[in-house]
């Protein structure tokens, strides 16, 4: 989950020709991370509040050729970045023509695509097609948040099933995808759509009955980016017939079996997903998280589901913060956005992606492994 920031922050992308002297590859097989955007949508959804199919915009990244001038990717106002993403060839072409496995990518509360771009680089560059979707209404990629965004988490699975079914059917993309070989990752409440996907199941009863107990952690209240959204959705579901159906779908099941290994990045909202329902999950999973997460705090989110999935993988990095998943911040972004950039003494940001995003990578390689 991500605490409020101007709009114009993240959505907002600056590109320089000068190379990133902060990236380090993990393990790269190919030159470059190729990347271009699609304005997909999803027509048999409507857009929160307005007219017209719900928004789907998406990112995604490839291994590519070098280009002649590799992009910087940052966040922020032009001239004047927050974060720096990586380095990037906007466009290019496919290094080869080969049929790379696919990993799908969900960011935070209030977040976007190009938060998690440095796994995205990452995982382009050791030979994998990486798509992110901008998830309507819950994305700082859009000119307004909404209150549905974020609080109908289970929309957010539905979108990356129908994202997978749009990049399959992408005259430029679907080829170069090897459809048996497809994985998915996620931040934050981004860990929950993609344990969503795996086949855990929404209750929100129990997720209430946590809420009111002595466990509760900062996952049940109202976020920060908007404060008033559990108010409005109050209002909302007396009146908005979008709401009332989701809500009597909230605890269906999400599983794509297309999925076959997940991976939650300080996954949030865990409690949301019953015991049961979290031991009867089959598809492999990593679960990374970090000691000193206070917004959703490993005991029980994390700890909690790595306990509970048959053989899941579970990582605790020490001293790192939820936020030291975001990308990596600019002096400037540092000065303006503590909450976001700061990290614990000691703990360099930079190295916590390249020790992630190598443990990802690793884990995707064994649990996609092409058939003997």
């Amino acid at each position: 989950m991500l605490r409020a920031v101007p709009l114009i922050t993240l959505a907002a992308l600056c590109f320089a020709p000068s190379p990133l002297a902060a990236q380090r590859a993990v393990t790269a097989t190919f030159p470059a991370a190729g990347m271009l955007r699609r304005g997909w949508i999803d027509t048999n959804r409507p857009a929160w509040g307005r007219l017209g199919p719900r928004p789907l915009a998406t990112t995604v990244w490839y291994p590519a050729d070098t280009p002649d001038i590799p992009d910087t990717l940052t966040m922020g106002p032009p001239g004047q970045p927050l974060f720096v993403a990586g380095v990037v060839a906007r466009n290019a072409s496919f290094a080869n023509h080969a049929a790379h496995p696919l990993i799908l990518l969900s960011h935070g509360t209030g977040g976007s695509a190009l938060q998690l771009a440095w796994l995205g680089i990452a995982l382009a560059r050791r030979g994998y097609v990486v798509a992110a979707v901008d998830h309507h209404g819950n994305t700082a990629a859009e000119p307004a948040y909404d209150p549905r965004g974020f609080t109908l988490w289970w929309e957010r699975a539905i979108d990356l099933s129908v994202v997978l079914d749009l990049l399959l059917a992408d005259s430029t993309i679907g080829p170069r995808v090897d459809r048996n070989r497809i994985g998915a990752a996620g931040f934050s409440i981004g860990g929950y759509t993609v344990l969503a996907l795996a086949g855990g199941r929404t209750r929100l009863v129990e997720f209430d009955a946590f809420c009111a107990s002595a466990e509760r952690d900062a996952t049940c209240g109202a976020q920060a980016e908007m404060p008033d959204a559990l108010n409005q959705m109050d209002l909302l579901m007396q009146s908005d017939s979008a709401v009332q159906r989701s809500m009597a779908h909230a605890g269906d099941q999400y599983r794509d079996d297309r999925i076959r290994a997940v991976v939650t990045l300080a996954p949030a909202v865990m409690r949301a997903v019953p015991a049961a329902s979290l031991r009867s999950i089959v598809v492999p999973m990593l679960i990374i998280a970090g000691d000193s997460d206070e917004i959703a705090p490993a005991l029980t989110n994390a700890r909690h589901v790595a306990g509970l999935v048959p053989h899941a993988r579970f990582r605790l990095f020490r001293a790192v913060g939820h936020y030291t998943f975001l990308s990596s911040c600019t002096a400037r972004g540092r000065t303006i956005l503590p909450d976001l950039c700061h990290d614990a003494p000691g703990v360099d940001r930079d190295a916590i992606h390249t020790r992630a995003a190598a443990l990802i990578a690793d884990f995707f390689d064994a649990t996609l492994a092409l058939p003997r």
